[in-house]
């Protein structure tokens, strides 16, 4: 009975430790698109226009579209908390949770990490590929570590607490070449119109170089999505097991 006692205890606490970490970055990555949206105005007079011309607003940068993919996780990982099923093998999974798992596999995980990487590569070594000084004074530091950094700790503690059932690799991956794909269409319709690449480290590109960083940005990101599938077979290696069980 004592047993039975502390083990209902233990995943109360727990369960009420992994709610707070879903409110806790879904307040804090709405917060970050709602500031970053309303607030940070970027330079439009020259030469600072031809960093970031206004053509396509905050929707043509990776990170912005990024803290989207986050909040829409952490929200919909809320709404599984209260009224779907966090049961690591359940039966019939109700559809939330399964949106949910789709979605921390296909996007939410690959995703972050490849912003994050990415960013912090190129700012160390050199900074105006990326993120130009000019940016200091209009971009606050703190925002810069929402939309950059906390993306990758929370994901990563996400992967460690919560155990998703990942989909058919097949399928997980096309859902992730699709999107990057289209992405990659977008900021050439945004070069097209606007005369200026989104990121300034595409200015000092020729094209073949250009093909070579898109093939290796998607590669790269491609490769995550393996990375998360590993990881989270690995953490959950247990779970991984039954869960084949139960589908045999």
């Amino acid at each position: 009975m004592a047993s039975v006692r502390g083990n209902s205890l233990y995943q109360g606490v727990y369960g009420a430790l992994r709610t707070l970490l879903h409110l806790t970055a879904a307040v804090q990555f709405g917060y970050g698109i709602y500031y970053d949206y309303n607030y940070v105005e970027f330079p439009t007079s020259e030469p600072e226009m031809r960093i970031h011309h206004p053509w396509g607003g905050k929707f043509k940068y990776l990170t912005f579209l990024d803290a989207i993919i986050q909040a829409l996780y952490y929200i919909v990982s809320l709404v599984n908390d209260f009224v779907g099923t966090n049961e690591l093998t359940p039966k019939k999974p109700p559809a939330v949770r399964r949106f949910k798992d789709w979605l921390m596999a296909t996007l939410a995980f690959p995703v972050a990490i490849n912003v994050g990487v990415t960013f912090w590569t190129l700012y160390a070594i050199d900074r105006e590929l990326v993120f130009p000084k000019v940016l200091d004074p209009v971009f606050p530091s703190w925002l810069n570590h929402v939309l950059h950094t906390n993306i990758v700790v929370f994901i990563v503690l996400e992967l460690f607490i919560s155990y998703r059932s990942y989909p058919k690799r097949s399928q997980g991956l096309a859902g992730l070449a699709i999107f990057m794909g289209a992405y990659l269409v977008w900021i050439h319709v945004v070069k097209h119109y606007s005369g200026v690449w989104v990121y300034p480290v595409l200015e000092v590109l020729h094209l073949p170089q250009r093909i070579l960083f898109f093939a290796a940005v998607v590669g790269f990101t491609l490769s995550l999505y393996l990375l998360g599938e590993f990881l989270n077979n690995t953490v959950w290696a247990k779970e991984v097991k039954l869960a084949k069980r139960k589908a045999n």
